[in-house]
């Protein structure tokens, strides 16, 4: 196969931290490669030395067997390099081919012939089966149609060599299929292919070779043919590890929180969510599975108070050692609700713009969870810096200190701060939203192990994820939300992911006897193989 990028010797440093160190791989016309590593490895910065977003401090890009320079995105698209990012960069009120011609040179609007855009974004659709319409408005797309989006937009601009970072993180499993199949047929057309992804099962499905990268440097590249689950997690972390996930049978249940007729009516007096009623225990997890936007981020936020529900809404609280005295949550503050127990961990789009303070260290951005309980003017530091330390530790934080400004830090170690930090309050009600988003999978089993010790103390967890299998493999029971509305609540130990796929997309039919499902109890074999609901 014909090379089609050559990396010799590449490194980048960040101040203290050395991103990429002498890293040399190769990638290849006509295959699917994927990039793997811990958070903190290099990957993405790697990526995006290629995109023309980084300057590699030394080293040197070989692109069909030429040197360059990239030193812009612009440099990046003429060369044939185009990179799909894992947040979308969409104007929402433009059309598809809006979005495709936009920041093209001499193309503005008023002097192209937007007809013959589009019959080349359908000539593109048609080639690859994408499912939009180029003059379809972006507000009114799926986030599937909005990933296509982005990939017809660097396919338009001319792009062969495509890199993909964490594709798959908003899909359900049989987007994901589509996507790929997508991959494959441009692979037969010869472009190369890049992905990043932490999920060992789709690139042992998708891709024809795996690189490796471990703390900056590049460990080795693999045919996929050759690797197994277990070979990769080795090669990333080096050393032997374990990937089962742990769960325990649930016991001693105990009722924390039942949510009645919740409505919630979003910014635009759209409804978010509809009726929707569950219960969750002390001692068990529950899972919370659903197309991003689904209204998954709006029911976590009306139970910590951070929403308003509509009137005739009920969130009630049984509190620890007062089971008999319940609380009503709706109308009480966020901090009320943070105070009796229940506590939320919401990993962001933007880690550091929502929920941490990019200058603050580790210590300074625990202490900003306890400074309201310290009784003297002077604030406390030294059990925060002894929770910093703690977290630290058992999540593997890569940090100089927990001094460091949290800015300096990988997306990743930024997240495991978030996700520790909460962990570390003790709550009696733990609701986590995407907490190993784009987390390594050595750090993902550490948080899974974090909630199952958690689970075991009593806590009633509530789990917002977007893997199927690991919320199979995780929960007790899994509430699966379609549009704002549940469409059903599954025994995690008997839900199959294309079950639970066809119920994310309201699309759940009775079917071979099996029965319609709207409820289980924790620990009930009541349940069908995760397909069966009402509606």
């Amino acid at each position: 196969m014909e090379d089609a990028i050559r990396l010799v010797g590449i490194t980048k440093t960040f101040g203290q931290v050395r991103a990429n160190r002498d890293i040399s791989l190769t990638i290849r016309r006509g295959e699917i490669l994927s990039l793997l590593g811990e958070n903190g490895s290099g990957k993405t910065t790697l990526m995006n030395i290629l995109s023309g977003i980084y300057f590699p401090d030394s080293g040197q890009v070989f692109v069909g067997g030429r040197e360059v320079t990239i030193a812009s995105p612009k440099d990046a698209f003429d060369l044939g390099i185009g990179m799909i990012h894992q947040h979308f960069k969409l104007v929402d009120v433009f059309t598809a081919a809006e979005n495709i011609i936009l920041g093209l040179p001499g193309e503005r609007r008023g002097r192209l012939d937007m007809k013959a855009v589009e019959d080349k974004v359908r000539k593109i659709c048609d080639r690859y089966g994408f499912d939009i319409e180029p003059d379809q408005k972006v507000y009114e797309m799926t986030v599937s149609q909005k990933q296509t989006l982005e990939i017809v937009k660097v396919l338009y601009r001319g792009a062969d060599i495509l890199i993909l970072d964490e594709p798959t993180a908003v899909l359900t499993p049989q987007e994901t299929e589509k996507l790929f199949a997508v991959m494959r047929e441009m692979k037969k057309d010869g472009h190369a292919v890049v992905i990043i992804t932490h999920k060992l099962h789709e690139v042992l499905s998708v891709s024809d070779r795996v690189s490796i990268l471990r703390k900056g440097e590049y460990i080795g590249t693999v045919d996929t043919k050759d690797a197994t689950e277990l070979s990769l997690t080795e090669m990333m972390v080096g050393k032997k590890v374990t990937l089962d996930i742990e769960r325990p049978a649930p016991e001693n249940l105990v009722k924390r929180i039942e949510v009645k007729d919740l409505n919630v009516m979003g910014p635009e007096g759209v409804p978010v969510l509809k009726n929707v009623s569950f219960e969750a225990f002390g001692g068990e997890i529950l899972g919370i599975a659903g197309i991003s936007g689904c209204g998954q981020k709006e029911l976590l936020e009306a139970v910590a108070g951070l929403t308003v529900p509509m009137a005739g809404s009920s969130i009630t609280f049984f509190p620890p050692e007062k089971e008999d005295r319940p609380e009503q949550l709706v109308g009480r503050s966020p901090r009320e609700i943070k105070e009796m127990g229940v506590h939320l961990s919401f990993v962001p789009e933007d880690r550091l713009g929502m929920g941490l303070v990019a200058s603050m260290g580790m210590a300074d951005n625990m202490m900003l969870k306890s400074y309201e309980k310290g009784s003297s003017f002077f604030v406390e530091k030294k059990n925060p810096r002894e929770v910093a330390e703690k977290v630290k530790e058992e999540l593997a934080v890569v940090t100089p200190s927990v001094s460091y400004p949290v800015r300096r830090l990988s997306g990743g170690n930024v997240q495991k701060v978030l996700v520790g930090r909460e962990i570390a309050a003790a709550p009696a009600v733990l609701m986590t939203a995407y907490a190993v988003r784009g987390l390594d999978i050595g750090t993902s089993y550490q948080i899974y192990h974090l909630l199952n010790e958690q689970k075991k103390k009593g806590v009633a967890v509530i789990y917002v994820g977007e893997d199927l299998d690991v919320l199979i493999d995780l929960c007790d029971r899994i509430l699966v939300l379609c549009a704002g509305q549940v469409t059903g609540i599954v025994d995690g130990r008997q839900a199959t992911k294309e079950g639970i796929g066809l119920l994310m997309t309201k699309i759940a039919r009775e079917d071979d006897g099996h029965r319609h499902l709207g409820h289980t109890e924790p620990g009930s074999e009541n349940s069908t193989e995760g397909g069966a609901a009402h509606e």
